[in-house]
């Protein structure tokens, strides 16, 4: 068993603050085998049977644990996950408790209270820089195949299993947590958004495509981004008459769906750098865990930032994604300044191996590789 060990730092720390861990991601991105992988853990399946009967009395059940860590696999199985995570917290504050979901719980009705005050949340992203570490291999498996476990560690990922992993996201996590109908017209919604991931999204283009109204279309990109499918990036913006203000951009949650719906069998050189900027993207979530300070910057005249890191009461950073150092320029860097002058200024290269400073024009630029981001995002 490979041990993830960024995300096993993670949860020993989140343990450290509070009793109870909600450990949320996408289906297959490892969060079964990263729960069974800590240390003097007892682990329990909610997806079988027996266990849920076991839990049907939530005092009778933690009051047999004493102070021990426990795994709540799939806890959105049970008829009221969230009773028995709020009892936990509240009066069993030895046990520990960390309980799995493919979504945030406020996405869901059957979780009568989301437990705010009461846990810490951590979103399993697909794998990130450390996790590439510890499977070994390459960065260029990385984005053709992607960062699900399983996927990645494919000697050749099959259509099948593309086709497989989105009918269980159907059946298992949009069924049972959302119950849509529609099928067709969500799982299209799905497959374009990866087809032009990254780009602007509006919302009456893909209304058109999908034969369903723009209001349908917003809420199939709520229960996509609640998900983790889908990343909304707002724009950053002052409201200045040269910028754009309210179109946001859309990345799917994976480079090997991403390459998959593009129809990539293998990779050009021109296809790495937008899987790069996805790629990239997942690092900054995997060491922010989201929230609304990652945006991008885009002026009228089609001048752009890809990530701006927007942190409250200080300087927002300027972040562009190259997959080759060679010839960044820093135009739009300087472009962006001229507007939000004094913070900071990255290039995130893949060809980088020591970080370096490097002054473009009258730019002052820090270049860094995706290993260097844990340094610079605390």
């Amino acid at each position: 068993m490979i041990k993830r060990t960024f995300w096993l730092e993670r949860i020993e720390k989140a343990w450290g603050k509070r009793s109870v861990i909600w450990l949320a991601g996408v289906r297959r991105a490892g969060k079964t085998v990263l729960c069974q992988s800590l240390s003097d853990i007892e682990y329990f399946d909610c997806e079988k049977p027996r266990t849920r009967d076991r839990l049907a009395d939530p005092e009778a059940f933690l009051d047999s644990l004493g102070s021990r860590r426990i795994v709540l696999d799939e806890i959105h199985r049970l008829d009221n996950p969230s009773q028995l995570l709020k009892i936990a917290a509240d009066h069993y504050p030895r046990l520990h408790v960390l309980a799995t979901g493919s979504s945030t719980l406020a996405s869901s009705t059957k979780f009568k209270d989301t437990l705010t005050g009461r846990k810490t949340n951590l979103w399993l992203t697909p794998m990130n820089h450390r996790d590439l570490k510890d499977f070994g291999g390459g960065l260029d498996d990385r984005l053709l195949k992607g960062g699900l476990p399983p996927f990645y560690l494919s000697p050749q990922v099959s259509e099948t299993e593309f086709q497989e992993w989105m009918d269980d996201y159907w059946a298992k996590d949009i069924q049972e947590l959302f119950r849509l109908e529609r099928r067709a017209s969500f799982l299209k919604f799905a497959q374009l958004l990866f087809l032009q991931s990254g780009g602007i999204f509006e919302a009456s283009a893909f209304a058109r495509l999908c034969e369903i109204s723009r209001p349908t279309i917003m809420n199939y990109l709520t229960v996509l981004e609640e998900t983790f499918v889908a990343h909304v990036v707002r724009p950053f913006s002052s409201h200045k008459a040269a910028e754009i203000v309210a179109a946001p951009k859309v990345y799917g949650f994976d480079t090997g769906f991403v390459s998959y719906f593009r129809g990539w069998e293998s990779l050009r050189p021109e296809d790495k750098g937008p899987l790069w900027e996805h790629v990239v993207l997942n690092e900054i979530h995997s060491l922010t865990q989201g929230g609304e300070e990652i945006r991008y910057w885009r002026d009228k005249q089609d001048h752009e930032i890809d990530f701006i890191w927007n942190r409250r009461g200080r300087p927002p950073v300027a972040i562009e994604c190259k997959w080759s150092s060679r010839n960044a320029g820093a135009e739009n860097l300087r472009l962006f300044r001229k507007h939000y002058p004094g913070g900071e200024n990255w290039i995130i290269a893949a060809d980088i191996r020591t970080p370096y400073q490097r002054r473009l024009g009258d730019t002052l630029v820090e270049m860094m590789g995706l290993e260097h981001l844990p340094q610079k995002i605390v």
